[in-house]
């Protein structure tokens, strides 16, 4: 089958084409067919070493972590899912690829109306913001939240969350992303090129940090007595947080089928929807071209790659 794989690690000129061999299944696992997948900022940290020291790899290694396709082969202890299913969810072998295995805990089934392309683009983001908020937040209706990089993958998802469960949502985003997520939902937006965000809120309940280091550790004093910030890219949570009433974690996000089935009813419902940026061809030119541009931080909404029509 063809796959984008990475030999080494390095810039996104080190992404090749490549034959590999299907992958085989058993016990809980399902090989899925793919149609759509989409690069996140994590694979942009794979691709470039700079995760081996927790995560390494062994090359030729394919990333990619989004998958939406059809199930071509369960293993013997599958229980939830058939040949023919249309599915969403994570893989455990790289979804840069024809094919890819994941097991049957990480996915859930998709609608027939549901776009294999915004299917493909929604699981990492989602069910980042959907855990981030609800499962570490617990944020309620009636919550001043503030939501860091709202035009970003995880922030334009987590807007709209935050928004339908009844919260005053604000966030942070350059000039020329203010409408982009003001009809997300934000009530509020502040341009993290002219001004200080820190300067200017007061008694926020939760604040997802999307950001880390330095937004991170002017987010404590926004946040109320009791409040709570949620560090969703990394692990690390800055000491300076003991110099404030407020109580901060890491998310430990788990990819799981409930809560996927979750948020694709929600999908169906209409009250949420996934904004794709740009469509990239499943070639080496393509994906390269897709490092590049997530490299950036700039990038609004998702990048899709389309890999079967």
């Amino acid at each position: 089958m063809k796959a984008i794989t990475i030999q080494q690690y390095g810039n996104p000129d080190v992404l090749r084409q490549q034959e590999i061999d299907i992958p085989t299944v058993s016990g809980t696992q399902v090989l899925v067919e793919m149609h759509a997948t989409s690069i996140n900022p994590i694979d942009h940290k794979f691709r470039s070493g700079e995760m081996q020291d927790i995560f390494p790899v062994q090359f030729p290694h394919v990333l990619g972590l989004d998958i939406a396709g059809v199930v071509k082969a369960v293993g013997s202890e599958v229980t939830h899912f058939k040949p023919g299913d249309r599915v969403y969810g994570v893989g455990s072998s790289g979804s840069y690829a024809e094919y890819t295995v994941a097991d049957e805990g990480t996915l859930a089934k998709i609608s027939p109306d549901h776009l294999f392309t915004d299917a493909g683009a929604l699981p990492i983001v989602a069910i980042t913001a959907w855990q981030g908020l609800f499962n570490h937040g617990k944020i309620k209706q009636g919550d001043k939240v503030l939501i860091h990089a709202g035009a970003g993958g995880v922030g334009h998802i987590a807007i709209q969350l935050a928004k339908q469960t009844g919260a005053y949502v604000i966030t942070t985003a350059s000039a020329s992303n203010h409408d982009f997520v003001k009809q997300l939902g934000a009530d509020e937006v502040i341009d993290y090129t002219t001004t200080d965000f820190s300067e200017q809120l007061t008694d926020v309940d939760v604040v997802l940090d999307t950001m880390g280091w330095e937004v991170q550790e002017k987010s404590f004093p926004v946040i109320k007595e009791g409040g709570k910030l949620i560090a969703l890219p990394s692990p690390i949570i800055s000491d300076k947080v003991k110099n404030y009433p407020i109580v901060a974690e890491a998310a430990v996000i788990q990819p799981n089928r409930k809560d996927f089935e979750q948020i694709e009813r929600w999908v169906r419902e209409q009250k949420l929807k996934v904004h794709i940026n740009t469509f990239l061809p499943f070639t080496e030119q393509g994906l390269i071209e897709g490092h590049h541009r997530i490299g950036t931080k700039h990038t609004n909404g998702k990048l899709v790659v389309q890999i079967k029509s």
